[in-house]
């Protein structure tokens, strides 16, 4: 029972570093409304998933063997975590997105130096194209 707590800590962890080390994986895929937009208004740019940074790739026989097995690997963990019955919906979530992000960190490093920039590229490019307005400082109260 210790060491599963034990384990759980260290991997929440691992995930807030891992939010740390590789901050595009951060951003997930932004939820789309169901309305539909609206033709006289230009839409914001939708959120890249994980997924999308790494789409495209040139892949060796040995990173797409060693990707399946980090995909399978991350899936089976996410599965365990759904049937918990001990978390609630938000621990849940939460503990699906630090697999899915550390399995994406996994992949990151299995990349060569080219592979590793492209997705840095791609990274950069999206937070670029989803930066918005910036809010104006709200101004401070005057001191007594």
């Amino acid at each position: 029972m210790k060491m599963n707590r034990f384990h759980r800590v260290l991997l929440i962890a691992a995930g807030l570093t891992m939010l740390e080390v590789v901050p595009g994986f951060a951003r997930g895929a932004q939820a789309q409304s169901s309305t539909a937009p609206n033709p006289t208004s230009p839409s914001p740019p939708k959120a890249a998933s994980l997924e999308d940074y790494f789409a495209g790739l040139d892949y060796t026989d040995e990173q797409k063997e060693e990707i399946d097995k980090i995909k399978q690997e991350m899936e089976a963990k996410k599965a365990i975590v759904a049937k918990d019955a001990k978390l609630d919906a938000y621990q849940k979530d939460a503990m699906i997105q630090g697999y899915t992000r550390l399995g994406y960190a996994e992949i990151f490093r299995l990349l060569t130096p080219a592979q590793q920039k492209v997705v840095h590229q791609r990274m950069a490019a999206n937070r670029q194209a989803n930066k918005g307005p910036k809010r104006p400082a709200v101004p401070t109260p005057p001191s007594k």
